[in-house]
């Protein structure tokens, strides 16, 4: 009788391997902590950093790698970083450029985990933490010292959507050999083409656009320069920064239908604040492509599109508590964070206790128009400004 291995070990080395040819559109997924190699030499002559092979899953799988280069394409860079979270990605960022005794430069309408995160670097690893007026444009080559090793822009910012002048910020700050990182969720790299603008490093929170179902968390940093590239995959892999597979193809699935849904929720958003902007309880509509809002010209300079997150400014004649009563009397908008999903979400911010200096009077209210019909999205808004 022919010696045959146990079945408990069968079960765990079978010789079977599935035919090679398989073609399919969608990308696979592959799951992998431990990564295989054929012999000793193979794994000793691997380098993590060399993204012709793999090592271990945490430095990535065929189907992060695919995610990245994706990534980088739509942004017009030539590296990607993968991070758990959007704010993750800003992590890694400021822990791969800045060191003890260092300066960042931040605007003051900040992304507001990434103001906190700030204040923890101040505060625990002593790095110097200045803010900085959003439009402040060139001016910004008064504020750099010879400590200064980075500037972060947001573009517009998510909340009071002031458009800076990145061309004059990033002159201004490569002239002083300042690197300059841009949050650049707000376009999902489909609206502003940061590098052609000087921008050194990209990020984004992929939990917007590109998943598009409000059910993924994760973030990128993407840049064109390997040097760059070579400090954010080293700070990637002693922070630990890992995704799973199964998120990264949520967002392979949905990317080739993000430039469709972007301008869906571009059209979206014009019709309504449009409408709103012929409301008398409206004094302000915060939407980069409109004539109010703080760096209208330089949206029309810099931006192709607009998606579907804006602000408005009520009255002041209107209380926290009425625009708080015309939040929870919304019936198709729901009350949560984030943007880019197909539901329209509204959030009212208490912004003299977000900002530095805010000159604005009236409470602000951010809209997400989602993907419902903009007529049932008008009539909800209007019904519940009766409410007020």
């Amino acid at each position: 009788m022919k010696d045959r291995q146990s079945l408990q070990t069968t079960l765990i080395h079978s010789d079977y391997q599935a035919p090679d040819g398989f073609g399919a559109l969608p990308q696979a997924i592959h799951h992998a902590s431990t990564v295989l190699f054929d012999n000793v030499a193979a794994m000793r002559a691997r380098n993590w950093q060399d993204k012709s092979g793999y090592t271990y899953g945490l430095h990535g799988t065929p189907t992060t790698f695919t995610l990245e280069a994706r990534l980088a394409e739509i942004e017009e860079g030539r590296h990607c970083v993968l991070a758990p979270s959007g704010l993750a990605a800003i992590v890694l960022v400021n822990f791969a450029f800045l060191k003890t005794g260092d300066e960042v430069l931040i605007p003051d309408n900040v992304y507001s985990p990434s103001r906190e995160l700030a204040n923890w670097l101040q505060q625990d690893f002593g790095i110097a933490v200045r803010y900085y007026d959003p439009m402040i444009g060139s001016g910004i080559a008064g504020l750099i010292q010879p400590n200064t090793r980075l500037i972060w822009t947001e573009a517009p910012g998510s909340v009071s959507m002031e458009v800076p002048d990145l061309p004059a910020i990033c002159q201004a700050a490569h002239d002083k050999g300042v690197l300059v990182a841009l949050d650049n969720t707000w376009s999902a790299g489909l609206a502003l083409p940061a590098f052609r603008l000087g921008v050194d490093i990209v990020m984004q929170a992929l939990t917007k656009y590109q998943s598009g179902g409000s059910d993924v968390l994760m973030g990128a940093v993407i840049t064109q320069d390997k040097t760059l590239n070579s400090r954010l995959e080293s700070a990637h892999m002693r922070l630990g920064f890992g995704i799973g597979a199964d998120d990264a193809y949520l967002l392979l699935r949905s990317l080739p239908t993000m430039k469709l849904r972007f301008e869906a929720h571009d059209a979206a958003a014009r019709k309504v604040a449009s409408w709103l902007s012929n409301r008398p309880e409206i004094a302000t509509i915060l939407h980069p492509a409109f004539p109010g809002c703080p760096g209208h010209a330089f949206w029309q300079r810099d931006f192709t599109g607009a998606g579907g997150l804006f602000s408005i400014l009520f009255d002041p004649q209107y209380t926290e508590a009425q625009t708080d009563r015309f939040v929870d009397g919304l019936r198709l908008f729901k009350i949560g964070f984030s943007w880019g999903g197909v539901h329209s979400l509204a959030v009212p911010y208490r912004m003299k206790g977000m900002r530095g200096s805010w000159p604005h009077q009236g409470q602000l209210v951010r809209l997400n128009i989602g993907l419902e019909a903009t007529d049932d999205l008008i009539a909800d808004i209007e019904q519940a400004l009766q409410l007020l």
